[in-house]
């Protein structure tokens, strides 16, 4: 964010803009699920049709790393615990948790769950698919959420064995997980998409088994890959082999490729999608105030946070002044009142304010143009530049959206006018974009992230080290790597809290990463669709789905 990198995600834009093609709430949210008994006597149709933007980049839970393949992830497979309407961790795959008195070795008692080709879901399973992402040969950039393990990161960075990593297959049935340290946030990662089974009985015999759907895609969750059109469309079916299949009552979910909002809110609106907007799509910003006024707009805070990212590696933004220049001079509500239109929150601060309340205030003030001159004129001495004509070309980069764009429009304006910086925009699509990002080869990047969990360390970890796989900015600081560490050994929660906004601190004081605005998502739906749990994180399941 990737993440909950966030598709993201994503990457949505809230506004519908995400990370992601990138990640609400209606009465899903209100923790109902009375729409069991009406829709097990309805005759209407249970087929969801929503618009995910774009391709997802993986469906491999070891690979995924953004907020559209973790939205299909999501709804196919099943984690020892799952994130409900209420926000909070359940018992999932797994049906009992037994936790050791110093809290550092969790376990799991898996029920009798099957895998959609008939095999038992195996505590062997779990293993697998965690040894898989952090065998460093698998390169899996979400990785380092393994790293509460014991011994995760170690093997994970070639330092330590596979085998020496805390999870244990006791049997079968029982799988038992020893942390490094308490980690009062573990049986929400455990939800997390990197911390899903995989069918350890097929992927032994085909290493290219996400790659499409078919006989050797297997998943554990309320629903199954049945088509796979590439970069068209994901069709999904109802599990009838999942342990709870009687409360899914939706029968297919058909998830369309579309980068286009005013589409996708044309396509609502003539009866060929369900849902239109966040959590897994688009609105059109110039129909925004309209949706408002007709009252079908349903807007909803998130912790998640939209910002653009500096690649410390290039010139001109290796000097930090040169970086809070171009922070304090973007006139974020602007944005938000004529573009976003999303009633989003200005970000000052990387953290959102449901986590830390403090920033709704921030590090820094919104707009704040005089000070980002003095910085620009101390970032130009310090390069032994005479004015900013002699700064190298700049470029901002972003994915193909049309919220995306017109927000770097607008930036692009504000930089000019307040900086006197001539940038140039380059947009590409989201697979392509992503790479480029994780490869530092661009100078300025939109990025989104969505917490993947509710801790204020996810909106932070990812900035520990230069090389860590959702980073993109090539920033490292020894401070802030040091804070982090001694939160991870903190047992008192107000203390560890005050750690990681010292922390916080350090990384907005070195700005490689210049925040936006705090999410919200927006979306409008066929009124008769219920149920859908749109989490505080920005996750939508379909599990509980159904239509009246």
């Amino acid at each position: 964010m990737k993440k909950r990198l966030s598709i993201f995600f994503s990457m949505l834009l809230v506004l519908s803009m995400f990370l992601a093609a990138c990640g609400g709430k209606d009465n899903a949210d209100s923790g109902e699920k009375g729409g069991e008994k009406d829709a097990g006597k309805s005759d209407v149709p249970q087929e969801l049709r929503v618009n995910i933007n774009t391709e997802p980049p993986s469906l491999h839970p070891g690979l995924a790393k953004d907020s559209t393949s973790g939205t299909v992830l999501r709804q196919t497979f099943e984690g020892l615990t799952r994130i409900e309407a209420d926000g909070k961790p359940h018992e999932a795959a797994a049906e009992k948790i037994e936790v050791s008195d110093d809290q550092t070795v969790y376990t799991f008692t898996l029920r009798d769950a099957q895998w959609s080709n008939g095999d038992p879901v195996t505590a062997k399973d779990f293993e697998y698919a965690w040894k898989w992402a952090l065998d460093p040969n698998n390169q899996s950039e979400y990785a380092y959420q393994l790293y509460y393990i014991k011994g995760g990161q170690a093997a994970n960075s070639g330092e330590g064995s596979l085998d020496d990593v805390g999870i244990k297959v006791v049997d079968d049935k029982t799988l038992e997980v020893t942390l490094e340290n308490p980690t009062p946030f573990f049986l929400e990662l455990t939800a997390f998409y990197t911390y899903l089974p995989i069918n350890s009985k097929i992927a032994e015999a085909n290493k290219d088994w996400a790659n499409d759907a078919g006989e050797n895609y297997t998943s554990n969750g309320p629903f199954v890959m049945k088509e796979w059109s590439h970069s068209d469309k994901i069709v999904l079916e109802k599990n009838e082999k999942y342990w709870d299949a009687d409360t899914v009552k939706l029968t297919s979910i058909e998830m369309v490729m579309i980068n286009d909002p005013n589409t996708e809110l044309s396509m609502l609106d003539n009866g060929e999608l369900d849902w239109a907007g966040s959590p897994t799509g688009t609105l059109p910003t110039d129909a925004m105030q309209a949706l408002k006024d007709e009252g079908r707009l349903t807007t909803q805070s998130i912790a998640g946070i939209y910002n653009y990212k500096f690649n410390t590696t290039v010139e001109p933004f290796n000097n930090v002044n040169i970086r809070k220049a171009f922070a304090h001079a973007i006139n974020r509500q602007e944005i938000i009142d004529n573009v976003a239109q999303g009633e989003q929150l200005p970000a000052m601060a990387i953290v959102p304010p449901s986590m830390f309340p403090e920033s709704e205030k921030g590090y820094f003030p919104d707009n704040d143009v005089e000070k980002a001159k003095e910085y620009l004129q101390k970032g130009l001495e310090e390069m032994g530049l005479k004015d900013v004509s002699e700064l190298p070309p700049i470029s901002l980069s972003y994915n193909t959206s049309e919220g995306h764009q017109k927000i770097a429009q607008a930036i692009q304006d504000m930089w000019k006018t307040n900086l006197g910086v001539e940038v140039t925009l380059e947009n590409s699509e989201w697979a392509v974009f992503i790479d480029k990002m994780h490869s530092l080869d661009y100078q300025v990047g939109r990025m989104g992230w969505l917490g993947d969990f509710n801790d204020a360390i996810n909106f932070l970890e990812m900035y520990r080290d230069a090389d860590g796989g959702n980073n993109d900015t090539g920033w490292e600081s020894k401070e802030f790597q040091d804070l982090l560490a001694k939160s991870a050994t903190e047992g008192d929660p107000e203390a560890r809290q005050q750690i990681l906004k010292d922390a916080e601190k350090v990384l907005m004081d070195d700005m490689p990463v210049m925040p936006i605005y705090f999410y919200t998502q927006n979306w409008v739906k066929v009124d008769n669709l219920k149920d859908v749990v749109v989490t505080g994180l920005g996750e939508v399941q379909y599990k509980w789905a159904h239509f009246e």
